[in-house]
């Protein structure tokens, strides 16, 4: 069993601010950190840290060497990962002391990735493993189709949400997993609600108020409450989410299972600052205390 994605790998550079610059403002900041970010990034890194083993299929510049030895440093396989001419993805992000923020976003390298490469990283899967996407890379459909092909489990987290992508590789998914808002943009471009969708499992996170699944085959639909905590910051929290949900589900986990442990890793996450370098691994899960 193992968890195929093909996915973004950004740097995340992050400057505190005292506010917000405005047009043709110059504004010294406080602070700079550099961290691993993209949604592909994240997923991989919690579907590793739930102990699924992990292939991540993506590419960086010459200049992302580190990034792919953050990578293997969390767990993840790296040898699907090309070296490719266009600079390493990135997010210039600028927070302020209330905690609002501005964010730029260079997709580079996330965006040639060769199919050929694809080709390759998922020669050898087969219907025991799991191919995971979302739409920060390109060649999304080339790769489903491929992986489907094969006989893997389609999983899509369909963000930033695009109707036309969602709309190319539908037909080829097994696992839908959507936030509200993208939920509500996919109704509006398709009419059709997530009961009513072609795919078997539809899971939709509702933030505080937890998730809900859809199981499209049996009509059947279930909320899971959220667990209560104090946020700090919900960046990569729905990676997070999927990510474990998953690795869950490649582990062999029933859906409400697996759903149950992926609320856990992602209540634990918004209690942190960070994205991919802050993701919890399951001893977090096992030790953290919810009231």
């Amino acid at each position: 069993m193992a968890v195929y994605n093909l996915g973004s790998i950004n740097a995340d550079l992050v400057y505190r601010v005292p506010h917000l610059p405005t047009a043709g403002e110059t504004l010294a900041s406080v602070s700079y950190t550099r961290g691993l970010g993209g949604k592909g990034a994240n997923m991989s890194v919690a579907a590793a840290r739930a102990a699924a083993r992990v292939v991540h299929i993506g590419a960086v510049g010459a200049d992302g060497a580190w990034a792919v030895e953050r990578l293997l440093e969390y767990g993840v396989d790296t040898r699907a990962i090309s070296v490719v001419a266009e600079p390493t993805g990135h997010a210039i992000i600028a927070v302020d002391d209330a905690g609002e923020n501005l964010i730029l976003l260079y997709p580079g390298a996330n965006q040639a990735i060769p199919e050929a490469d694809i080709l390759s990283a998922l020669n050898g899967a087969g219907p025991e493993d799991t191919f995971l996407l979302q739409n920060e890379t390109n060649a999304g459909r080339f790769a489903a189709c491929t992986a489907s092909a094969l006989g893997l489990r389609v999983a899509y987290a369909a963000a930033p949400f695009e109707a036309d992508a969602v709309a190319a590789v539908m037909p080829l998914l097994d696992l839908l997993v959507v936030n509200a808002v993208e939920a509500a943009q996919l109704e509006q471009a398709t009419g059709l609600g997530p009961s009513d969708l072609p795919v078997r499992d539809v899971v939709v996170t509702l933030g505080a108020d937890g998730c809900r699944w859809y199981n499209t085959d049996t009509g059947e639909a279930q909320h899971f409450a959220a667990i209560p905590v104090t946020a700090v910051d919900t960046t990569g929290a729905g990676d997070t989410f999927t990510g474990y949900l998953v690795a869950g589900l490649d582990r062999g986990m029933p859906m409400a299972q697996a759903i149950t442990l992926a609320q856990r890793a992602a209540a634990i996450m918004v209690t942190r600052a960070g994205a991919a370098d802050v993701i919890p691994d399951l001893k977090d899960l096992e030790d953290a205390r919810f009231s």
